[in-house]
């Protein structure tokens, strides 16, 4: 089915909205709808679900909020699988225990997202920049950006980081791991280094944080600088003493010098 989020007409131009609350922790619910009661009294609270079937049960009669608070897992699976089956109309918020760091995205593609647990000032300054965006011809939510945001929050639950958001002039993008040949600290930033293209993107996490999200079996921290990715390792070069220079498949503008307590680990890691 074409599912498409488009934001019809409403009441969003003037002072009263209705709500819908998709949420399957009944205690999470209860307390969204007090913060929405506080936030705005004129704000109605006209629906509460906890499942993808309620909810396409729901929207099926052709009923559209003025406003749906969406959290991402819900009783019977993931909130994505409902653009599958039926067509969403109201602008929507995502609310979700999710990473802030991978939710970034949903910034693209929503109005707004609230990280649990929602604190009042969020609630109310993402109800302020609905009614400030708003527009009857706002671009729509497409198949394709949904099945990017499904493919996020799969990264999300998997035990290693599968992408990375990275900065690029004013945009946020988002880049694979297996196409990072190496990452290196530079005073307080830290960068990513592409395999093949050799460019090199500003990140937010730092060397330490990324030891603990990526997968140990395709990336080694070979000294303070720097983290390398299996892949992109064509050689080691000895140096003096009982130092290892890193050799990569492609042009580096850095010497991977491998720290002189990491020599062995390296060589074990390389070994298997």
């Amino acid at each position: 089915m074409n599912s498409l989020l488009k934001y019809p007409s409403s009441r969003l131009t003037t002072h009263e909205m209705e709500a819908c609350i998709i949420e399957d922790e009944v205690e999470a619910a209860e307390r969204l709808t007090r913060l929405i009661k506080d936030c705005d009294p004129s704000i109605k609270v006209v629906q509460r679900m906890d499942s993808v079937q309620d909810v396409v049960s729901y929207f099926s009669t052709g009923k559209q909020p003025d406003i749906v608070f969406m959290d991402i897992q819900l009783a019977d699976g993931k909130s994505f699988e409902i653009f599958d089956k039926i067509q969403i109309e109201s602008p929507i918020i995502f609310t979700t225990a999710y990473d802030q760091y991978t939710l970034q995205a949903f910034k693209q593609y929503s109005i707004d997202y609230l990280l649990k647990p929602i604190q009042p000032a969020e609630l109310h300054s993402a109800m302020e920049k609905l009614r400030k965006v708003y527009q009857p011809n706002r671009p729509e939510l497409t198949e394709s950006d949904i099945r990017t945001l499904k493919e996020i929050v799969g990264s999300a639950n998997s035990k290693f980081k599968q992408r990375l958001l990275i900065k690029s002039g004013n945009k946020l993008q988002y880049k694979p791991i297996d196409t990072v040949a190496y990452f290196f600290a530079d005073g307080k930033n830290a960068y990513l280094v592409g395999k093949s293209d050799g460019k090199k993107a500003l990140i937010d996490h730092t060397l330490e944080e990324l030891e603990e999200m990526l997968n140990p079996d395709h990336f080694f921290r070979i000294s303070r600088k720097y983290i390398v990715n299996f892949d992109a390792v064509h050689e080691l070069k000895g140096l003096i003493s009982v130092k290892l220079e890193v050799r990569l498949h492609q042009p580096c503008e850095h010497a991977l010098v491998v720290s002189r307590e990491r020599v062995h680990e390296l060589k074990r890691w390389l070994d298997r």
